[in-house]
């Protein structure tokens, strides 16, 4: 865990709050990657995860820009009642987003979405690599970093604001790509939603990145759920999990400090090791090839295959 203070807490488009956060006696931080995020564990005991925006190569702060969702779980009003010389607690940043090599890099954002890619976006422009960043949002005012994005050098900016031009063109984004190119995408699901059909039907040869606000829907009947037993290796607990109960809530039951944050499979914060068994892997943050795997399993969404499950806890 690290203990940060806010350097500095800002607004940089209505509703949005920007938090600079560093260590109180000014030491470098733990690196990270573009596209990672970290969890900030809040004066209330809540834990939210939050996309680093600011370069990389900076150790001396992260940079967190949180959208103040008034009807949402709360984490976010309380972030935006945060004030600089506040004491927070956040954990180190993982990536489970990461940028891959490309021949040319296809940014599509929406709204809040454009935090973790504008940090990409610098990277690529630092590599002198190509690359198109399509930027959505409500209205202009609501669009965070319009002025860091246009700074940067090499690429191609879209400004969308709906209320001026409607919706982004995906499929003619797509259609402009060269043969290599990757899409990274964030923002709200009909947006992202959007982007894999668009992808899809221009592009196939196009992979296409997500991070998602809220877990993707599902038509899988939960009703059909079954128990089953997670056997705890380093704790040398085994615990039952019912039909209708997470794992993370049966671990919790036993173990109460077990991290967890968007309980939606989409943060990784409850990344866990699997020993042994079969996972039935529900997240939306591990890839196709990290499911086949089965190395790792987000325990707040996914259940198992096989009667018994041994996690590294």
């Amino acid at each position: 865990m690290l203990e940060l203070v806010v350097r500095s807490a800002r607004a940089v488009a209505t509703g949005v709050l920007s938090l600079e956060l560093a260590a109180p006696d000014g030491a470098e931080l733990p690196q990270w990657s573009p596209g990672a995020h970290l969890d900030l564990h809040l004066p209330s005991g809540l834990v939210r995860s939050y996309s680093l925006h600011g370069d990389h190569r900076d150790r001396a702060a992260y940079n967190v820009a949180v959208l103040h969702v008034p009807d949402g779980r709360g984490g976010s009003a309380e972030v935006h009642r945060i004030a600089a010389g506040s004491a927070v607690s956040a954990s180190a940043p993982r990536n489970a987003f990461a940028l891959e090599p490309a021949s040319h890099y296809l940014f599509l954002a929406g709204g809040i979405g454009v935090t973790p890619l504008l940090a990409m976006a610098r990277e690529v422009a630092r590599r002198k690599a190509p690359w198109t960043f399509v930027y959505g949002g409500r209205s202009r005012d609501r669009m965070a970093f319009v002025d860091a994005l246009s700074a940067l050098p090499g690429g191609r900016l879209q400004i969308i604001p709906q209320d001026e031009a409607g919706l982004p063109d995906l499929e003619a984004a797509f259609a402009a790509l060269p043969a290599g190119a990757a899409a990274y995408c964030c923002g709200p699901a009909p947006m992202l939603d959007a982007a894999l059909t668009a992808g899809g039907r221009t592009r196939p040869d196009v992979p296409v990145r997500l991070e998602r606000f809220a877990a993707a829907p599902t038509e899988r009947d939960p009703s059909a759920d079954t128990g089953f037993e997670v056997e705890l290796a380093r704790s040398n607990i085994t615990v039952t999990v019912p039909a209708g109960v997470s794992i993370l809530d049966a671990v919790r039951a036993r173990i109460p400090g077990v991290m967890s944050s968007c309980e939606q499979g989409i943060c990784s914060s409850c990344e866990t090791a699997v020993l042994a068994g079969v996972p039935d892997h529900r997240d939306s943050v591990l890839t196709a090839k990290e499911h086949a795997a089965n190395d790792y399993m987000m325990i707040c969404v996914s259940r198992a295959l096989t009667p018994r499950l041994i996690l590294d806890l």
